[in-house]
Formats: structure tokens, sequence, C-alpha cells
């Protein structure tokens, strides 16, 4: 009996004081790992004075009230950080350009200016890769160029290039140069603007907004037209695809020959 009797039942703790609950304390304080190593039992001498915590008294209520003002000095950051970057979006707003595609939605696409482009009154920009030395064309004559097309607004697609490798998607070594008589509308409004400011020999590479790019999204009403049926596929999709937010182009123009009248 006396063995039973020495056997005693574990230490309950301390009551709480009334009208004092000590449950979201623990709730709170159990998201901290010193909390997690004072549970431990023999190691709860390494933690800090600071972290150490106490169910009852003056001293748990007061490491309570520094931790809370702890999270809510860092609640205050994070929204005057929230705050900062919500005024930084608005400044951007008023530089978006109008996408068919996000019509009636709250968020838009800011137009792309470069800075070693120049941008016409149009819209159109444009770079002189190579400034050509002979006489510029005259409405009414008919050039001959060369020139590349890539989809820029879309992961950079090409849709026409010379000179690729033999059995590629984009063939077209010995294709045959693009003629058109200029001022006849046979070409985007892109394609006969950037040709009437270039000098024979010159080659330009032009960013072409929707608007001046091909009529009601359709290459076939107008020039230049892809020459394989890989590069028409490409240009398609992106002209056709009513979701499709940036249908913005890039060409790269050489004026190879001026016909005379």
């Amino acid at each position: 009996m006396s063995s039973i009797s020495a056997v005693r039942s574990p230490p309950r703790p301390p009551s709480s004081p009334v009208g004092k609950s000590s449950t979201p304390i623990r709730r709170f304080v159990l998201n901290f790992p010193s909390m997690r190593q004072r549970r431990r039992g023999p190691q709860s001498h390494l933690l800090p004075e600071a972290e150490k915590f106490s169910d009852s008294g003056a001293g748990g209520g007061s490491i309570l009230i520094e931790r809370r003002s702890v999270v809510f000095s860092s609640v205050g950051m994070v929204a005057a950080a929230f705050c900062n970057a919500s005024k930084d979006v608005i400044a951007l707003a008023s530089q978006f350009t109008d996408m068919p595609a996000l019509r009636g939605k709250d968020y838009g696409k800011s137009k792309m200016s470069y800075p070693d482009y120049t941008e016409t009154e149009s819209g159109l920009q444009y770079k002189d890769l190579r400034v050509g030395d002979g006489p510029k064309p005259k409405v009414g004559e008919t050039v001959v160029v060369d020139w590349d097309g890539y989809t820029i607004g879309y992961y950079g697609r090409i849709f026409e290039a010379r000179n690729k490798t033999k059995g590629g998607s984009f063939e077209g070594d010995d294709k045959a140069f693009f003629k058109f008589r200029v001022g006849s509308q046979e070409v985007i409004p892109a394609f006969e603007e950037s040709i009437t400011g270039m000098a024979l020999g010159g080659i330009r590479r032009i960013i072409v907004p929707p608007e001046l790019g091909y009529p009601d999204n359709d290459y076939n009403k107008s020039g230049p037209r892809p020459t394989t049926f890989s590069g028409q596929r490409a240009l398609d999709f992106v002209l056709r695809n009513q979701g499709l937010i940036d249908k913005t182009l890039l060409f790269d123009i050489e004026l190879i020959k001026i016909i005379p009248n």
C-alpha cells in the first residue's frame, strides 16, 4: 500500500485569475518558435528573458502587449507598401493605350515607347539600321523591297524572313522581292509611310501599332503578305485572335530598287 500511496497525480497548473482567460494568450504565443522550445521542458533556460512567458500575472500581459505592438507595426508597414504600389499603378494608367480586347475591363496595357526610335505623328516608330545614299521614291513610282516581319506583341514570332536555314518553317531564300507602287494603297499605312521617307539602299526597322497595320485584321486585304504557310498561320493567329491584347508588329524594310513611271 505504501508503494501505491507514493504515486501521485501530476500537479495541475495554477488556475487563472477570475475574469481573465489564458486561452487567447496561448493561441497567440504558440505561433512563435520560442514557445515550441519552451514546451520541451529542460531547454526553457535557453530562452532569452524577452521570450519567456507566464500564463498569469502582469509579466504575461506585458509580453502579450509587446508582441501585439510588433504585429500591428508590421501590418502598418505592409499597408504602407501597398498604398505606394497603388500610387505607381495609378501613375501608369494615364499612359494606357486603347486595346480592343481590354475594352470594358478595369485594366489596360501601357503603350510601349522606345527611346532610340523616332515616333511620327501617326504613332509609327522607326529606326534606320542603315541610311541609304540614293534617291527617295516618289508617288507613282514602283519600289522593290526586301522585308522581315515579327509579331513582337506576341512572343516575337517570325511570320516572314529571308536567309533562313533550308528545311525550316521559313525557307524562302530564293523568294521574289516584294514590289508595290507608292501611293496606290496596296500596302498597310505603316509600310507606305516608311518607304516615302527612305533613301535607296537604306534599311529601316519599324514598330507598327494595330491602327497602322492590316485593315480589319486581314492580311489578304493589304500587303505585304507572308509567302509561306507557316508565316501566314502565325500572322493570322495574332490578327484574328479577339482575346489577344497586343497586336503590335515589327518590320525590317530594305529599299532595293526604284522603278520610274
